[in-house]
């Protein structure tokens, strides 16, 4: 693990003004993961944050007499455990690395306590991760009606002669 002071582009910190972002890189740390490595596991207490540069994650949950079912995946640019920032730090997905995965990793309850006493840095950091949350919500939406669609009763020709 080595300090990412010297990184200068993320999506994440790219799109925040240059002032806020340079508050938050001496928070990140990179960190890499094997493939099959685990990032997070879904109930259990975790404090990174995680901003994808490198490889891919599948995000996944456990279903009751189903077992572990595919969220999604995330990849270069995406951003993956932001229950550190609203909960008691339990994950709610486990996330696994697919390939070789490096991250960009932000403690959780040092970039929280930052958001709560600067609320600039709050502003900029929470809205970041509410167009993450929307762009993952309208992704969910589109798998829902692809899944409903394919359930869904075929309407049958009407016989003319009836």
């Amino acid at each position: 693990m080595s300090s990412a002071t010297s990184i200068v582009h993320s999506p994440f910190l790219d799109a925040l003004p240059d002032h806020v972002r340079q508050l938050l890189i001496p928070l990140a740390v990179s960190k890499a993961f094997s493939p099959g490595d685990e990032l997070f596991r879904e109930s259990h207490a975790h404090d990174d944050i995680y901003q994808l540069t490198q490889g891919h994650v599948r995000l996944e949950m456990f279903v009751r007499d189903r077992g572990h079912l595919p969220l999604m995946t995330a990849g270069p640019g995406d951003l993956v455990g932001w229950s550190p920032l609203f909960s008691n730090h339990h994950m709610t997905a486990t996330a696994m690395a697919m390939d070789h995965v490096h991250t960009l990793a932000f403690s959780g309850a040092r970039l929280k306590e930052l958001c709560e006493s600067n609320h600039e840095v709050g502003y900029h950091v929470m809205r970041q991760i509410v167009l993450v949350l929307s762009d993952r919500l309208v992704a969910t939406r589109l798998q829902l009606l692809d899944l409903f669609q394919d359930a869904s009763p075929r309407r049958q020709p009407v016989d003319a002669e009836c």
